[in-house]
């Protein structure tokens, strides 16, 4: 059995390390437990899974918070700021981050067209930015799993208005298989089987059980 040669990453149509960005916003206190419309716990699991994926292939990350400054807000939580570390977050005042002169910016130095934001909630702080950036030619992808709102209602209309503009759904597990592509690319496939041991789920039962039976 023989894979194909990788295609050029930086024009695959697919979502690749080196032509997607990651995009986390405003996962602070406040926000991740007002979330209604999914257990927050797994939000958590899979958002922190998300940072890792991108890390793990080496994916550009550009992280917001909101009136952490002002005082007005909690920093990001520490599940993540643990894994962020290294990044620091730009802070803003306004709810749609593409409102914010130095969020853009550092958006646009990237480079990047095909842009995977998770934010929270869905209907405010991720719609608003991805809306926007739909507007101005980017491509948007939305790990639905690692993305909340304040009730079940309001998450899947947002969801649903985002994808009428373009924007297209995918989730952490297709997110981690997107990357990584191909089980012959042993350099990372530990680390890829990592990523769903950490993230729980049925697969992450099963990688840890193969895991534990191969020691």
């Amino acid at each position: 059995m023989s894979s194909l040669p990788i295609r050029d990453k930086e024009k695959d149509h697919l979502l690749t390390a080196e032509n997607a960005l990651l995009i986390v916003i405003d996962y602070q206190p406040p926000q991740v437990n007002s979330i209604g419309s999914m257990d927050r716990q797994t939000l958590v699991n899979n958002i922190c899974g998300t940072v890792e994926a991108a890390k793990l292939y080496g994916m550009p990350i550009v992280v917001s918070s909101v009136n952490v400054a002002t005082g007005l807000n909690k920093p990001i939580i520490p599940q993540l700021q643990k894994r962020l570390e290294g990044i620091t977050p730009i802070d803003r005042t306004g709810v749609n981050a593409w409102e914010d002169k130095e969020f853009v910016e550092a958006v646009r130095a990237t480079g990047r067209k095909k842009l995977i934001i998770a934010a929270l909630w869905t209907e405010v702080c991720l719609a608003f930015p991805a809306l926007d950036a739909l507007k101005e030619g980017f491509e948007v992808y939305v790990p639905v799993d690692a993305v909340g709102g304040t009730s079940v209602v309001a998450h899947d209309a947002a969801i649903r208005r985002m994808e009428q503009a373009g924007a297209v759904s995918i989730s952490t597990a297709q997110l981690f298989c997107e990357l990584q592509r191909d089980w012959s690319r042993t350099e990372t496939v530990t680390g890829f089987i990592k990523l769903y041991i950490e993230t729980g789920g049925n697969a992450g039962i099963q990688f840890s059980n193969d895991t534990a039976e191969k020691k």
